[in-house]
Order: C-alpha cells, then sequence, then structure tokens
C-alpha cells in the first residue's frame, strides 16, 4: 500500500509510537549502521549521517550503488515498511525513520492487533517490487541482478501462498528455480537427490507439500504425495532442459518464471488484510467471518481466501464500482463495500461485497490512485496512437471507455474450477436491482412451513429496504 494515500496520525515521541530498535535523537547526526532487507535472506548494509532526515530518494541512490544497479531501473523498486501486522509502500519524499517513529500509531489506527502484540511489533525496511510498476515494462529488463531481486520476491510469495496457483503453474515455477538453482544437467538420480536435501518446501507451496487433512492422513500419506511431487518436478525440469539447452543464460530462466507469474492476475499487487461473512449454513451458524487478503494492483481487486489459498473474488476495475465505511456506533467495523455485476437464477441483478477491515480507508484510496494512474497511462497511450486525431472525430472510442468506466455497465464475470478464477458463488453477497425509481434488495422466499421440507425450486422476490446493511 502506498504510504500517504491517507494521512498519517502526528509524530509522537513520548508515548508507544516510539521504537526501541531506532537511535535516539541525539545520536542521528552521527553515522548509523542501516540494514536494508531484500528478498532471498539478504540484505544491504549501509552506515548513513543524519538518519533522522534521510530519505526515500536518498536511501534508493545508496542501494542501488551498493547493488550495481543502474539508475535506469529506478523505478522498478520501492521501499517498504513492514511487519506481519502492516505493510507500507513509501514514496520518494518519506522519511523512514520518522515513519518507523509512528509506527504503534499507525498498528493501532489500520489493524485490529491487540495492545500486546502492537507494542511487540517491530517494522524493517525492505527494498521490492513496487505495485506501480508496470509487468509489460518488466520483461523488458536485461539486468541479472534486477531480475533476480524480482524472481526472490516471486518466487517468495508462491512458496508462501499469497500467490495462489494451480498445480501446472507451481510445478512449473519449481522446475525453474531447481534449474536457476542447480543447472540444467541433474539426471534423475541428481535431481532426486537435491530435492530431498533441500525439501520439497523449497520449490514448492507449503500448503501443497503438507497436504490436507488430519495429522494421521498427513503422515499416511506423505511419502507417496512427495513421490508423486518429485516425479511430476521432474518431468517439468527435463521439459525446461530440453528446451532451454545445457548451459541456458540465467536471464532466459529468470525471465522464464517472471513470465509464468504475469500470467496470475494479482502479480504486484499490494496486500491488506480483512474478514468477510460466511455464507450462512443454518440458524446456529450465522454471523461467522473468513479472513481474506485483498490484493491492489495496477489492473484490479483480488479477494483471497487466507486458508484455501484460492481467490473468492477478482475485479478489474471496469467491473467493479467502490466505496467505504466509517463505523458509525462502538464495536462497528470499517467496510470495504465492492459493488459488481451478476445474476440470480438468470435474472441480472447488482452485488455488494462487505470486507470489515481497519485498512478499508486506506484500500479505497489505494483504488481510487490505481484507477486514476491506469486511466492517465491508458489517456496517454491513445494519444500517442491517435496523433493528431481529435476525440470528437472518434465518437465510437469516447462510447466505449463509458461502457467501461467507473459509470458505465460492468463486464460480467467468467468463471471455472481454477484457483485464480472467482468463487461468486460461495460469497455471502448482497443482491439489489436498481429499476431507476428505487433499489430492491432480492431475497429468497420462504416455504410456507419452517419444518415443511419442500422439494420446490428456490425463487427471488424483490423486498424494499430502507438501507441495503440491514438484515
Amino acid at each position: 500500500m502506498e504510504g500517504d494515500e491517507c494521512s498519517f496520525p502526528p509524530d509522537s515521541s513520548d508515548d508507544h509510537s516510539l521504537r526501541g530498535s531506532v537511535a535516539s535523537s541525539a545520536t542521528l547526526s552521527r553515522a548509523q549502521d542501516v540494514l536494508i532487507y531484500l528478498f532471498g535472506d539478504s540484505a544491504v548494509h549501509l552506515t548513513l549521517e543524519g538518519l533522522g532526515t534521510v530519505t526515500v530518494q536518498e536511501l534508493g541512490r545508496n542501494v542501488r550503488e551498493a547493488l550495481h544497479t543502474p539508475e535506469s531501473v529506478q523505478d522498478v523498486f520501492a521501499f517498504w515498511l513492514c511487519s506481519p501486522l502492516l505493510e507500507l509502500q513509501l514514496k520518494t519524499r518519506h522519511q523512514p525513520y520518522k515513519l518507523c517513529r509512528q509506527w504503534h500509531d499507525l498498528l493501532y489506527r489500520f489493524t485490529e492487533a491487540s495492545e500486546e502484540d502492537i507494542s511487540q511489533d517491530e517494522p524493517c525496511l525492505q527494498y521490492r517490487r513496487s505495485v506501480f510498476y508496470p509487468k509489460s515494462k518488466e520483461l523488458q529488463i536485461q539486468e541479472e541482478g534486477v531480475l533476480r531481486l524480482l524472481y526472490e520476491e516471486a518466487r517468495s510469495n508462491i512458496l508462501t501462498g499469497r500467490y495462489p496457483c494451480d498445480p501446472e503453474h507451481w510445478t512449473s515455477l519449481g522446475a525453474l528455480s531447481i534449474a536457476l538453482d542447480e543447472g540444467t544437467s541433474l539426471d534423475s538420480q541428481q535431481f532426486t537427490t537435491t530435492i530431498r536435501e533441500k525439501k520439497l518446501s523449497s520449490y514448492l507451496p507449503a500448503h501443497v507439500t503438507m497436504g490436507s487433512g488430519g495429522l494421521f492422513s498427513t503422515l499416511r500419506g506423505k511419502s507417496s504425495r512427495q513421490v508423486g511431487l518429485e516425479q511430476n518436478l521432474f518431468k517439468e525440469y527435463s521439459k525446461i532442459c530440453t528446451s532451454a539447452g545445457s548451459s541456458p543464460e540465467p536471464t532466459q530462466l529468470l525471465h522464464q518464471y517472471l513470465n509464468t507469474c504475469h500470467t496470475l492476475p494479482y502479480y504486484g499487487c499490494a496486500f491488506f488484510f480483512g474478514e468477510i461473512d460466511k455464507p450462512a449454513q443454518g440458524i446456529l451458524q450465522r454471523g461467522k467471518r473468513k479472513a481474506v487478503n485483498i490484493g491492489i494492483c495496477l489492473e484490479g481487486v483480488y479477494v483471497m481466501d487466507v486458508k484455501e489459498k484460492h481467490v473468492l473474488l477478482g475485479l478489474r476495475f471496469s467491473e467493479l464500482s467502490w466505496d467505504h465505511s466509517y463505523p458509525e456506533e462502538e464495536g462497528d467495523s470499517h467496510i470495504l463495500w465492492l459493488e459488481f455485476d451478476g445474476d440470480e437464477d438468470g435474472t441480472p441483478v447488482n452485488k455488494l461485497l462487505k470486507i470489515y477491515s481497519k485498512q478499508a480507508e486506506l484500500m479505497s484510496g489505494f483504488i481510487e490512485f490505481c484507477v486514476e494512474l491506469k486511466s492517465a497511462s491508458e489517456g496517454a497511450a491513445a494519444a500517442e496512437v491517435d496523433g493528431e486525431v481529435s476525440l470528437s472525430q472518434q465518437p465510437g472510442g469516447q462510447e466505449e471507455r463509458s461502457k467501461n468506466g467507473r459509470g458505465g455497465r460492468r463486464g460480467m464475470l467468467h468463471r471455472q474450477g481454477s484457483v485464480v478464477c472467482s468463487r461468486v458463488q460461495s460469497l455471502n453477497t448482497i443482491s439489489y436491482v436498481d429499476d431507476g425509481k428505487e433499489i430492491k434488495r432480492l431475497k429468497p422466499k420462504r416455504a410456507a412451513s419452517f419444518f415443511a421440507r419442500q422439494a420446490s425450486a428456490v425463487s427471488y422476490s424483490a423486498v424494499q429496504t430502507e438501507s441495503l446493511e440491514q438484515g
């Protein structure tokens, strides 16, 4: 998330926002050691003077010099303040030291963490991919060092399940990682030995290698499952060796890995934490919620099931409208509202998904910023293509943009069995129709008797409500 999409609370050095690991103001004028963390268990060690006033822009120059990367790729990466509770992408004018001093305030404002967890939380400064760098430009990069930084970050997101992917994806990506680590000349026996020394979890997502089910089923099926995963990996590895040759350039394999990741629509997203309502399965199971990750990038918004590692809802900006609401009473939640088109028994309806999160305000501002940025870049590209042709001479193009804009009719979602695709049917959404005069919410008709086990098909009727949040 972008660091100042919403205003931060004022700096307060006398209360819980002071970080214990940050130098006191009396020593800031002297040279201080700073660690900038990278993906892949490495870090850049810098010694800086005037730490309290050092900006992200200045840090960037120092890190690029230490990593020997050219200035031409400065837009690829950004500095992030990260912890298990919150992630912030910083802007070039930000001063990381001052934001560290406000870290507790930010956690109180934007997370549901307990006071104890907040008091123990410590952010680290990371150098990682910028959310605003287009995927189309990424594959034009030829510097191996830059590509490896992008690769390590993508690999981490695959292995931790932050990027849900199907078996063909994680098998291909795992085989590419082995080729990058060990070369492309391993035979079957060498391959198996290498895999077992480094463990499958070094190349495949953790939830895949652990499997599902209880402890006994996991132990009983672990051996056979591991053999099957190893065999599939070796088949894919052999294909890579055949197509790439005995000694391919590392950049060739790195590009192939990143290109595969680009097929995942949420690649490069900023991630937020939230909850959604579970579909009611009975009177006693109402009111339960499900933990979700919300990924936002230049293309759209993606809601992912934290436990099951699959996409619940994926919407491009042309397919959604959004808003956020603040708590009205004590105990209420911040809510991000996502509106999109759907159907109920063949009837076109508008659907609303409620995402409960103290980061709702941040997500709403971030979506708006991405929409504006995307519109500006598309406008610049259109102007370059059109040349001197005026918009007044192209009414069809204007009409098409109005259809895809936020105020137009959004495209219907296409769904299938992949973990990448939306599972709208599993969401607890609010369905309604707007006939131009009033908003009518759709609810299923109840059977004549609660105890009657009628086999009749469920139909829907319009129920007028004063507020869509009721019921």
